[in-house]
């Protein structure tokens, strides 16, 4: 069992992915980048190439048509190579953009372009020749062979469909009169050099499925990975159940230190205990800003009769305050009736205690609950 967490079956998982791609390892087909520069050089020769041609021709004439006066006038030669160098700049500008644009975008149509230090940082395995050594004897190594074999193999039927295509027509040149048969084979080569490079689509097709799923599978986590990544970013059940008792020990806390400002304790007696302040000036309503069921409940009692809370025993509207109430809020419309018995209560003893009117009649606990809130 132990054997069969450690082999690599799932998946990478988002992180996974994320830190390989930070340290620059994405799924990359140089076959892509190779097509795309090589099919772009192509239609570039394709859509400038009159140009380039015209240019061409005015190099020319200006380079072999001077006077004498002229080759021996330093100055004007100087003029003649700045006229030149602008001549061919103009079309080969547009060829080079062209093809440095598609470049870019076949080298990161596959993995997008991310950068990273680590990746470009000297690494010792990389200069290593027994690493080397072992890299040439790898899989990726034959796996690159395979592809260079197939490249040959596909190039090779592909020059040898387009000379058939070609055979005749390139048997005809040789009767054409010039410059005719110059522009009719510069042509043809066009577009046999076009259907040469496109070839390599076939090899792109192939390869960038397979960098995609080699990429996935060097990526590939065993399940025990995936638990210990899952424990790192959401943190050991341990840890978690540890940060829980400690949140509930500091509310805990908070909410004792609430008691001794409470209006009133009411009780189960035993089992429940919820601690209820009114104010006034406040939202009108009661709230609870103590509860707890057994010890909690005892110790809200203890400190509740150490600072002269009155403590009340009233089971059926604690266990209906308990279970219908959030610390530190309003209780429900349908106790305020029950709530306000008890209040009145509690301020008529107040009031007795100071001499100030009769004994209050002790609530009892038919106190008016509805059954949707009793339990």
């Amino acid at each position: 069992m132990a054997d069969d967490d450690q082999e690599k079956t799932e998946d990478p998982t988002g992180k996974k992915l994320e830190d390989a791609r930070n340290k620059g390892q994405v799924a990359r087909s140089k076959e892509l980048g190779t097509a795309a520069v090589l099919i772009s050089a192509a239609l570039a020769i394709m859509a400038f190439g009159g140009m380039l041609a015209e240019s061409m021709v005015k190099v020319f004439q200006t380079a072999f048509v001077m006077s004498r006066e002229e080759v021996f006038d330093v100055n004007l030669m100087l003029k003649n190579l700045g006229i030149m160098g602008w001549l061919l700049f103009k079309p080969m500008i547009w060829i080079m953009g062209f093809i440095t644009l598609a470049a870019l975008i076949g080298n990161t149509l596959l993995g997008g372009m991310p950068f990273s230090w680590e990746a470009a940082r000297p690494k010792a395995s990389k200069m290593s020749p027994i690493q080397g050594f072992k890299r040439m004897l790898g899989i990726q190594a034959f796996v690159e062979f395979i592809k260079s074999v197939a490249k040959v193999l596909v190039i090779a039927g592909v020059v040898w469909f387009v000379l058939q295509w070609k055979f005749a027509e390139i048997l005809t040149l040789s009767m054409q009169s010039i410059p005719g048969s110059i522009v009719n084979a510069l042509d043809m080569l066009q577009w046999m050099l076009l259907a040469l490079v496109c070839s390599l689509i076939i090899i792109v097709i192939i390869d960038v499925p397979y960098q995609i799923w080699n990429h996935n599978k060097q990526l590939k986590m065993s399940k025990q990975e995936v638990k210990d990544e899952h424990k790192n970013m959401e943190g050991s059940p341990e840890v978690k159940g540890r940060i829980r008792r400690l949140q509930m020990e500091m509310a805990a806390r908070r909410m004792m230190a609430d008691v001794p400002q409470a209006d009133v304790v009411v009780t189960n007696p035993t089992h429940f205990s919820v601690a209820l302040k009114y104010d006034s000036n406040g939202s009108g309503a009661p709230k609870v800003v103590a509860k707890g069921v057994d010890e909690v409940a005892m110790k809200i009692r203890e400190i509740a009769r150490h600072y002269d809370v009155p403590v009340m025993q009233a089971p059926a509207l604690t266990r209906s305050l308990y279970h219908t109430t959030k610390l530190g809020h309003d209780i429900p419309e349908g106790l305020y009736v029950a709530v306000a018995q008890v209040l009145a209560f509690v301020f008529q003893l107040e009031q007795y205690r100071k001499g100030k009117g009769k004994r209050p009649k002790p609530v009892v606990d038919d106190l008016p609950i509805p059954d949707d809130l009793r339990y």
